[in-house]
């Protein structure tokens, strides 16, 4: 039975991670990096393309499950009718191989457990040849090895190009278990002690942990989307991938599926803003840093979105030997958004280096130097339509986020030359830019009879999108038009606390046909634009209500489905978790924390 996308929890060593079910059963898993090929992908198939549980026998779903104090080690209990056992399940910061370590501890009367691992390498297509040897189980395809072993060693057994075991563990009994991947034409990676590993794990993300600023009630939200960011973050280039996943669906059965296993540019401003403001100095900077070496080259070539370490070509593909998850299909890895025209993350970009500048963080030399080319790009362009942020499939429009945006452009850059006036620049000819796409949006973007700024020029459609106008400083919060607005969107595109991103006939939007559900972060964004125009109670009680979505450790998808009442799209979703951040720091005023 297809596990709800909500029963999944992650764990993940800052290269890549996994989803663990409910059910004991590793789903998902792309081995070496986050964007590799997996080799547990029946999240997006079923059992047969590849999977890893371990569970009491005749046992269907755990009684609970936590992470184990501000860490990324889960901790899955199940109550039997002979006993009560509990798994640990994590992976170690790697110094050579990822490893995934699952260990088995009797807590009460004895438990017989069964494991079955079903190895599927690129993506549940590939069966690997599995030999024994030096203790270990050794499953090879390709490039790729798997080697799997158990501390004390337990019965296993081939059956059904699977890896299957069974064993029984007492109270105080402990079983461990780890998976290490490796290239197959490589010599066998040295083996990690998975007891110290898990003591090595704990306490590293508690010392990590413990550098959060921010104290206020809702700490312990915060603080799991804060370990859920950073467990996104591939850390040898500092960049954050949207989700761990690809192809969960925006609509169950349809074909808004899409790959999110890279790092976009348009979260960047918000990613930097949560990190400094709640004292996350080195990974702010490590984010700024990548952002401009992504970024470097002719801006006319600026992508949207990027590999882990800035890699541009992420073509599109469709696996048609998986099924999809609950039957939506196609699945797609690599992305061709990538290649599409949206405006607003040039703004995007230099307000994240504004922000930079103004945090204090480190300065680079050349960082101005682009900020200057790409605005000089965008001085000629931003007159033109794109396909705006939510990276529509149908026609150009000129979208009114997107020319924001690019007023906010020209603003930063008139705020650092004003600030210091010994930079580079034309301080006036920004200004003047400003100016005008200012009148432009004004006259154009916004609808007098409604009151109301619309999705794009000439549209009657809403867009989600524009309540950010008072955030970034287009207008002040006080402004009608402003109010206006954000009215417009909670009646129209509201459902109780969620905000869908434009029109529910989104196939008017954006190509596609079917409907999805609300968008997570929009939702925050309302709280957001509800306090900064005087509205504290409400945006309040939206913000509670929001913090319910959360699953039961915590984490958050891309969307929700309030009629069926699950969580829809990649999980968990970067985005979602960095607009909880924000909304709790305004809040209880931490916006610049420490």
């Amino acid at each position: 039975m297809t596990q709800r996308i909500e029963d999944y929890a992650l764990i993940g060593d800052l290269q890549t991670a996994a989803l663990v079910g409910t059910n004991g059963s590793i789903d998902w898993l792309c081995l070496p990096r986050f964007d590799s090929a997996a080799c547990f992908a029946a999240l997006l198939g079923d059992e047969e393309n590849g999977h890893w549980r371990i569970a009491p026998k005749g046992a269907d779903v755990c009684t609970r499950r936590r992470y184990v104090g501000a860490s990324l080690v889960l901790e899955t209990v199940w109550e039997t009718r002979t006993g009560t056992v509990k798994v640990l399940d994590f992976m170690p910061q790697r110094d050579e191989a990822p490893d995934v370590v699952r260990i088995v501890e009797g807590v009460s009367g004895t438990v017989e457990m069964l494991g079955t691992l079903r190895l599927r390498f690129d993506y549940g297509s590939v069966v690997p040849w599995v030999r024994r040897a030096d203790g270990h189980r050794i499953a090879v395809a390709g490039p790729d090895s798997v080697w799997l072993r158990s501390e004390p060693p337990v019965k296993t057994w081939g059956q059904q190009f699977s890896t299957c075991s069974s064993f029984t563990v007492g109270e105080g009994d402990k079983v461990a278990f780890v998976l290490t991947w490796h290239p197959s034409h490589k010599p066998r990676p040295r083996l990690i002690d998975p007891y110290v590993s898990l003591e090595h794990c704990l306490q590293d993300w508690e010392t990590w942990s413990s550098k959060c600023r921010y104290q206020g009630p809702y700490r312990d939200a915060v603080l799991r989307s804060l370990i859920t960011l950073k467990a996104l973050t591939y850390a040898p280039t500092g960049g954050i991938v949207a989700a761990p996943t690809t192809s969960l669906p925006e609509d169950i059965g349809g074909v808004r599926n899409w790959d999110y296993r890279f790092c976009w540019l348009r979260d960047s401003t918000l990613t930097l803003s949560a990190l400094v403001s709640v004292g996350y100095l080195d990974e702010a900077a490590a984010w700024r840093d990548w952002l401009l070496r992504a970024v470097a080259g002719n801006p006319a070539d600026l992508r949207i979105m990027y590999g882990l370490a800035g890699e541009r070509r992420l073509a599109e593909l469709e696996l048609n030997w998986l099924g999809g998850y609950a039957g939506s299909v196609p699945v797609r890895v690599g992305n061709d958004a990538a290649c599409q025209l949206q405006l607003d993350v040039y703004g995007e970009v230099i307000d994240s280096l504004f922000l930079a500048r103004e945090a204090g963080l480190a300065p680079e030399g050349h960082a101005w130097n682009i900020q200057l080319s790409l605005l000089g790009f965008l001085e000629s362009t931003w007159r033109e339509p794109d396909e705006g942020l939510w990276e529509v499939r149908g026609p150009r429009r000129h979208f009114v986020h997107s020319k924001v945006m690019a007023w906010v452009a020209a603003d930063r850059a008139v705020r650092t030359l004003e600030a210091e006036p010994s930079l580079r620049g034309d301080v006036a000819r920004w200004r003047a830019m400003r100016d005008e796409v200012h009148r432009e949006v004004c006259e154009k973007g916004f609808d007098p009879v409604r009151n109301t700024f619309t999705q794009s020029y000439g549209s009657a459609e809403l867009d989600a999108a524009v309540l950010l106008i008072p955030r970034v400083g287009f207008l002040p919060p006080d402004d009608p038009r402003v109010i206006g607005t954000v009215d417009a969107v909670w009646r129209e595109l509201g459902s109780g606390p969620l905000v869908r991103r434009y029109t529910a006939e989104a196939s008017q939007v954006d190509g596609l046909p079917g409907r999805e559900g609300t968008f997570v972060v929009c939702s925050f964004w309302l709280a957001d634009a509800l306090r900064m125009t005087g509205r504290e109670k409400e945006a309040r009680e939206l913000f509670e209500r929001l913090l319910t979505l959360c699953n039961d450790v915590g984490l958050l998808s891309e969307e929700y489905d309030p009629s069926r009442g699950q969580h829809l799209g990649n999980f968990p979703q970067a985005f979602s978790h960095i607009g909880l951040v924000t909304t709790a720091l305004a809040l209880t005023g931490q916006e610049t924390a420490g």
